[in-house]
C-alpha cells in the first residue's frame, strides 16, 4: 500500500513474571497481528477489556518493542500517545509534565511554553494545571492528556479509551476537537471497547480478542460480527 503510514506485520508479544519460587507466569498479548494504516486515516481497535488494545498501542507507539514481528514506519514520522496518564510523573505539575511532553514530542522548550496555556484552558485544569498530578483524579489526568497530546502537531495520533473518562460536557468537547482534528490530514488510531465510538469516528478497524485479530476490515462490517457476539464482548 503505497500511502501507508504505519504497518505491523505478525507481531507478537508475551509478558513474562515470577508466579512464585519456581514457577512462572507468561501471557501472549499480542499473538502475530498485522495491518496497515493509511496516512490520514482514522483507524479503530476494538476489543473487550484485556483483549491486548493497550499493548498494541504501546507497541504502535514504540513503547514496547515486540518479540516477533516487525512495526514498519514511514520515514521522519513522529507519533503522540495519548492515555490516561501514561509516563505522567506524579510527583510534577500538570504544567511540568505537559512541557515535558511536549518536548518529548520534539519542541523545543520555548515552542513547548507557547503550548501550555492552550493546553491549561482546553484541559479545563484551572489551578490544578500547578499542582502534582498525584493530586489528581482519573478524570483530570484523562483531561491533561487529551488536551496535550491533542495541540501537539504531530503525524500520528494513538489515543487509548480517553474519551470514555470525564464528565459529559468534556467527552462532548473533546470528540468535537477529536472530529476536527480528523476532518484534515491527521492519521489517528483509536482504541476503545465502545464499539459505538469506533463506529463513528472510524472507517476501518481491526477486532482484537486475546491477542488475536478476529476480523478486520470496515468498521460497517467488523461491527456486524461483533455485535452477532452480543453483550458478551461488551465491558
Amino acid at each position: 500500500m503505497s500511502n501507508a503510514i504505519i504497518e505491523l506485520k505478525r507481531v507478537s508479544l508475551e509478558y513474562r513474571s515470577r508466579a512464585g519460587l519456581f514457577k512462572r507466569f507468561t501471557h501472549k498479548a499480542l499473538d502475530e497481528v498485522s495491518f496497515t494504516v493509511k496516512r490520514g486515516e482514522v483507524f479503530g481497535v476494538l476489543g473487550r477489556n484485556g483483549s491486548g488494545k493497550s499493548t498494541l498501542l504501546q507497541v504502535l507507539a514504540g513503547v514496547f518493542k515486540p518479540d516477533s514481528g516487525e512495526v514498519l514506519v514511514s520515514p521522519n514520522v513522529t507519533r503522540s500517545l495519548l492515555t490516561l496518564g501514561l509516563g505522567f510523573n506524579m510527583q510534577l505539575s500538570g504544567r511540568d509534565n505537559a512541557l515535558i511532553s511536549c518536548m518529548f514530542n520534539g519542541y523545543t522548550k520555548r515552542d513547548a511554553k507557547s503550548k501550555l496555556e492552550q493546553i491549561k484552558d482546553f484541559a479545563e485544569l484551572e489551578d490544578f494545571f500547578e499542582q502534582p498530578v498525584k493530586t489528581y483524579s482519573a478524570g483530570m489526568r484523562a483531561r491533561l492528556g487529551f488536551a496535550t497530546g491533542l495541540l501537539l502537531n504531530v503525524d500520528i495520533l494513538l489515543i487509548d479509551e480517553v474519551l470514555s473518562v470525564g464528565d459529559q460536557n468534556f467527552k462532548k468537547k473533546a470528540e468535537a476537537a477529536l472530529l476536527s482534528k480528523m476532518s484534515g490530514d491527521q492519521t489517528v488510531i483509536f482504541v476503545s471497547h465502545s464499539a459505538a465510538q469506533v463506529k463513528k469516528l472510524c472507517e476501518r478497524c481491526v477486532w482484537l480478542q486475546a491477542g488475536k485479530i478476529v476480523d478486520a476490515g470496515s468498521t460497517a462490517e467488523v461491527m456486524k460480527e461483533y455485535q452477532k457476539q452480543g453483550k458478551k464482548y461488551e465491558s
